[in-house]
């Protein structure tokens, strides 16, 4: 099935589309454009919950573009996929920084437009990179933050079998090795915690990049890092939400980008302050790299400053203000 070109029209295709309509509004600073480019009922969820009309996302746009005037953006990577004749999905990954200085960060936004219009969104940011650079106590910065909840589809059971339909709809049958090699490796690696099987899935030299900048390397590496974030939730599990695929030479070949969802307690080691020993509910995103049929990066990313927004919630700790959820 060819899409029609009145999803992405009047740029290109899909990749120009989310490339240029994401500069105009946070490069060129046209927040107005949000009025034409979402619905007005859109759905946007995000580390602090679920947004649901257009006026709270350009409030949030505005306030967010106004924090850091001296912050701009370009896309790192756009994998899209469609999703029926006139509609696609993007995951964009985009690598913003201050002009003046070395400070940056990586934010993913996975996008469903339909006929050209953005209908429902699911975005991270490294919210974590920031602070962690300014050597500010993220406990206070997350006083900042208001965690509401989410609502509509997050709520809703897993979809059963996320290669045929996610959370975004019905997707394509394709690069069906590559879904189900990244399938699998969520559920050994990341759920019933097989940790030697990583080499199984990635080549040696493999590359993880994750929140608060970091950057890891070969497959020990990538253990430790999934273990520092599993001990603080020791019996969680990772539901996949959606799936979408895109080859590109530009974007070096071959990804497959995963919506996440986890919910553990929080009942293990207490990185995020006292143990409260409830759930947290948390969304993320993973853009895989494959080369020669093999993983050979993953750039996964959650809001870990909401995270403990939440969790403060639960303990009953104050806020000191309040900030829009997108």
């Amino acid at each position: 099935m060819s899409l029609d070109p009145v999803a992405y029209l009047p740029y290109k295709d899909p990749d120009d589309f989310i490339r240029e309509v994401t500069d105009l509004i946070w490069v060129d600073r046209s927040i107005h454009y949000i009025r034409e480019n979402y619905e007005p009922d859109s759905i946007v969820h995000g580390g602090l919950g679920t947004s649901s009309n257009r006026d709270e996302v350009i409030e949030g746009s505005l306030m967010r573009i106004s924090a850091t005037p001296d912050r701009t953006g370009q896309a790192e990577d756009v994998i899209w996929e469609q999703r029926g004749d006139d509609a696609f999905l993007s995951s964009h990954l985009v690598l913003s920084g201050h002009l003046q200085t070395s400070e940056f960060s990586r934010t993913i936004a996975n996008c469903l437009y339909r006929r050209g219009r953005m209908v429902e969104e699911w975005v991270v940011r490294d919210t974590l990179a920031g602070p962690l650079a300014r050597g500010e106590d993220l406990d206070e910065v997350a006083k900042a933050q208001t965690f509401r909840g989410f609502s509509g589809s997050w709520n809703e059971p897993a979809p059963a079998d996320p290669i045929a339909k996610g959370d975004s709809g019905v997707r394509p049958d394709e690069y069906r090795s590559e879904v189900e090699t990244v399938i699998d490796l969520i559920a050994t690696v990341w759920n019933d915690r097989d940790l030697q099987k990583v080499e199984k899935f990635f080549e040696r030299d493999l590359v993880l990049l994750t929140v608060g900048n970091r950057l890891v390397i070969r497959p020990e590496g990538y253990r430790r890092a999934l273990l520092r974030f599993l001990e603080s939730f020791p019996g969680g599990q990772f539901e996949i939400r959606d799936i979408q695929t895109n080859y590109d030479v530009r974007y070096a070949g071959l990804r497959v980008a995963v919506v996440w969802k986890f919910v553990g307690d929080y009942n293990g080691v207490p990185n995020y302050g006292p143990l409260t020993g409830k759930p947290v509910d948390v969304l993320g995103i993973s853009q895989f790299t494959f080369h020669n049929g093999a993983l050979v990066k993953e750039v996964r990313l959650w809001d870990d400053i909401a995270l403990r927004a939440q969790i403060q919630g639960q303990r009953g700790d104050e806020p000191v203000a309040f900030a829009n959820i997108y």
